[in-house]
């Protein structure tokens, strides 16, 4: 299958995970990705994870999980050798991402005026914590100081337990999907050539659109609702005999379908259920009400009732169960790598959340060893492997 990305070569200086995420979408998407690492340290997620014999290894699971695909290089750019290889490099190049703190790359002489003089049709893009300017630019953000800064912590979790973290590196996620997506749109402009300035802030904020645009239009401030929607009702978690079910009763027929299959007819005569809005006021009697029959069997065999009346429906779960469940390990979303080098195990990752043509686009070899193609790629640009070694004795890759 040619992916729609083939063609073109993105030199990745990024760390940890909103930079290597959006390279690990370009990958996926065909794009040759340069992964450009400091010598002898590399990517910071290289020391990082649950394995601590890896994370010695620098193949820290951390690592593994966002760089499929990709080729590392090392490449000191402090050293004026570093730089006029880096310059080659970047002439060859389509694209650059980079998400140190804003003002590096224009300390190291390599920020886009510079870059844009040797490649004018180069997309540049930079992402960090705030964006690139603005008071609080310079500001370090990893991912929680970002889901703090932008409002989320506070209405995740309920009205005990908010302000709480949540559970994976959403800023960091969303912020690398939305400057995988500036990209492959700016790659779609003619002529090409683009300064990309992602803040992880803003990224985040667009995605809480609902709770923003209620503040914004109706000064209705957003709070912590725990499990509940606030938006409807029934329409949360609710107990059965073995766990959690998340039923979302959205709509008005879901409501007359799930009182009718519950034997609670009567629920809809009640004047404190009777419309949308009284059921949003009246929700936690309603939940306890539900609960009493719910609670007599699974959540498995309540989520097959209710769905196959159209109720969506579905039994709360582990990580470790949502691997193992059908829709996951029937649908070739995994992808295994064999005997992995600096690894020597084989080695399961996720790939995308798309299918093109009706199968998931993968990455072709797995997460590269720190440096690993140092000889490929300089090659390619009049280094020989002579010279490759001196550069490596001097610290420059």
């Amino acid at each position: 299958m040619k992916k729609p990305l083939n063609g073109i070569r993105v030199l990745d200086l990024t760390n940890v995970l909103a930079g290597p995420y959006c390279c690990h979408q370009l990958v996926h998407l065909g794009a040759e990705v340069i992964k450009v690492e400091a010598p002898k340290t590399g990517d910071l997620a290289r020391q990082l994870g649950a394995d601590e014999r890896l994370n010695k290894k620098l193949m820290g699971i951390s690592f593994l999980a966002q760089n499929a695909g990709k080729k590392s290089i090392t490449l000191n750019l402090k050293s004026p050798r570093g730089k006029k290889l880096f310059l080659q490099l970047t002439e060859t190049a389509d694209v650059l991402v980079e998400n140190f703190r804003p003002g590096v790359m224009k300390r190291l002489g390599l920020d886009f005026e510079e870059l844009k003089k040797i490649n004018s049709d180069l997309i540049y893009c930079a992402i960090s914590g705030f964006g690139q300017s603005g008071k609080s630019s310079d500001q370090p953000a990893y991912d929680q100081i970002i889901q703090g800064a932008s409002g989320l912590m506070s209405i995740t979790g309920n009205q005990s337990s908010s302000p709480l973290r949540v559970g994976f590196p959403v800023a960091d996620t969303v912020g690398g999907i939305t400057a995988a997506f500036a990209i492959s749109s700016a790659l779609n402009a003619n002529p090409r050539g683009a300064f990309i300035d992602v803040s992880m802030l803003e990224a985040l904020m667009s995605s809480m659109g609902w709770a923003v645009s209620n503040y914004l239009n109706t000064g209705v401030e957003p709070l912590a609702c725990g499990n509940e929607n606030p938006t409807s009702a029934p329409s949360g978690t609710f107990k059965t005999s073995d766990g959690l079910l998340n039923i979302a009763a959205n709509k008005n027929e879901h409501w007359i379908a799930l009182t009718d299959h519950l034997d609670l007819p009567y629920l809809r005569d009640n004047p404190q259920y009777a419309t949308r809005e009284a059921r949003k006021i009246n929700r936690k009697k309603l939940k306890k009400e539900l609960e009493e029959k719910l609670k007599k069997q699974s959540a498995e065999k309540w989520a097959q009732e209710l769905n196959c009346l159209g109720i969506p429906a579905g039994k709360v779960l582990t990580v470790a169960q949502a691997l193992q469940s059908k829709e996951i390990s029937e649908s070739n979303f995994l992808t295994e790598y064999t005997d992995v080098p600096g690894v020597q195990r084989n080695l399961k990752l996720v790939t995308t959340g798309i299918k093109l043509n009706g199968e998931h686009p993968t990455a072709a070899n797995p997460p590269p060893a720190l440096g690993a193609h140092n000889e490929e790629i300089f090659n390619g640009v009049g280094v020989s492997s002579v010279e490759l070694k001196e550069l490596k004795r001097q610290g420059i890759v």
